[in-house]
């Protein structure tokens, strides 16, 4: 096994192009797993350790460029604001050791559905910055997952960062697993309430073939939201609307019987979290409503 290590980025994407089949590895928390149980063995390694400006995040007005080697306690211990969802999967990553050097972009090279980050990427609306030798894109996320950890990027691709858009309103995310330290998700589910837009988000992960949104429980959501005046309001959503986000959410669901959990268990599991997410969301939605109010008519 040949091992590359540039020093650079433009050394990084030189060696991509030259070696398109070269698997790169950052926090490696995924791959050397796969090594060392001898599932995988690639003829070459990309080391991406050296490049800087991978471990690096900006936040702009609008937007955080989240580098993709950024490890998940640098967004848990900085981004929390600017990033809820995201930092409250961060948490349920595994123990400190893999926080500490897992990162998004390691999640999104690998493309496995169970991947913790990929239900709150989807459910904030974020864009994966790809670069090769010939020039950089912008993948939005929906369209990121091709298959069973297959994703869009093309053999010269390297991922650079991710465009992700500062929460406008609360987010939320919740797993299922046999244990809380070094789980793989059975299931998991991230919300994110858009009021800038009036929309709903969703992502699902560990319970379809790729991770996926519940575009039919975020449309009715919305809808409900809006038809109710609850945007406006902040009153309490009716149960049968809560109940029926639920359905729809498992509905989006296409999952397998595994060694971790059946597809029943899994539907029914995405329907409990889909409620209670969509509870807590509601409950720091109306709090941060009734806080702007009584600042208002305190002036």
């Amino acid at each position: 096994m040949d091992f590359l290590r540039p020093a650079s980025w433009e050394e990084a994407l030189a060696a991509k192009a030259e070696h398109p089949t070269a698997v790169p590895i950052a926090g490696g928390t995924d791959l050397m797993v796969e090594i060392n149980f001898d599932h995988r063995r690639p003829d070459r390694l990309l080391d991406l350790g050296r490049i800087t400006e991978l471990h690096e995040w900006e936040a702009g007005e609008d937007t955080v460029l989240l580098g993709a080697s950024v490890p998940y306690t640098k967004i848990m211990e900085n981004l929390r604001t600017e990033l809820p969802g995201l930092a409250l999967a961060s948490h349920t990553v595994a123990s400190p050791q893999i926080r500490n050097r897992g990162g998004v972009g390691g999640n999104l090279g690998t493309a496995s559905p169970a991947g913790d980050a990929h239900p709150a990427l989807l459910a904030a609306g974020a864009e994966v910055e790809a670069e090769s030798v010939r020039g950089s894109r912008l993948i939005p996320i929906d369209a990121f997952y091709t298959g069973v950890k297959r994703n869009a990027l093309e053999p010269d691709e390297l991922i650079k960062r991710v465009h992700i858009k500062k929460a406008t309103g609360p987010q939320q995310f919740s797993k299922v697993g046999t244990r809380n330290a070094m789980v793989i998700a059975v299931c998991a589910f991230g919300l994110g309430l858009h009021p800038d837009t009036r929309t709903v988000r969703t992502g699902i992960g560990s319970a379809a073939p790729t991770p996926v949104r519940a575009r039919a429980a975020e449309e009715f959501l919305a809808a409900a939201l809006a038809d109710g005046g609850l945007w406006d309001s902040g009153a309490a959503i009716p149960a049968e609307v809560v109940r029926q986000f639920g359905e729809l959410a498992a509905g989006a669901c296409n999952p397998i019987d595994d060694v971790r959990g059946s597809a029943a268990y899994r539907r029914h599991a995405v329907t409990v979290m889909a409620r209670r997410t969509l509870g807590w969301t509601w409950d720091d939605y109306r709090g941060a409503r009734r806080a702007e109010q009584g600042g208002a008519s305190c002036a």
